[in-house]
């Protein structure tokens, strides 16, 4: 399916350009989390300990994430360091309500709610490097049109 082809379908450019730049970071992030043996966790979110699975349901998330960056995307200054630096607090964002409150919920792991250690702090790198490489992605693409 092309961008044009999207586009027609009521999904604006910005959307998806947040889209591919999600498939992006969200490739990186996953293999990071892949290489810490984290991808099981994310896998438990559905019940299924399998990395497999956990790199389909990080997608996933990946891709839930970035969409609602296009809108805000197209409101920064044109400026390169402002969209990577809005990638990099948008990716932190994401780590305090995914990584810190969402994920220990679901999982029934409560006390585990706004805790940081060693496997969270690495969590908020992955999710920076996320922040990065959605924001210059997303950019790229618009800048490309």
């Amino acid at each position: 399916m092309t961008t044009q082809t999207l586009s027609a379908t009521g999904l604006s450019r910005p959307v998806i350009a947040s889209l591919i730049g999600g498939v992006a970071g969200g490739i990186a992030f996953g293999v990071m989390m892949g290489l810490q043996g984290m991808l099981p966790m994310v896998g438990m979110l559905i019940g299924q300990d399998s990395p497999v699975i956990g790199f389909v349901v990080h997608m996933v998330i990946s891709l839930l994430i970035a969409a609602p960056f296009g809108l805000i995307v197209t409101r920064l200054p044109q400026g390169w360091p402002v969209t990577i630096g809005v990638g990099v607090v948008y990716g932190a964002i994401w780590w305090v309500l995914g990584a810190l409150i969402l994920m220990p919920l679901m999982l029934g792991m409560n006390q585990m709610v706004l805790v940081i250690g060693d496997m969270q702090w690495m969590s908020l790198i992955g999710h920076g490097i996320y922040g990065v490489i959605l924001a210059g992605v997303a950019k790229f693409q618009l800048q490309r049109a």
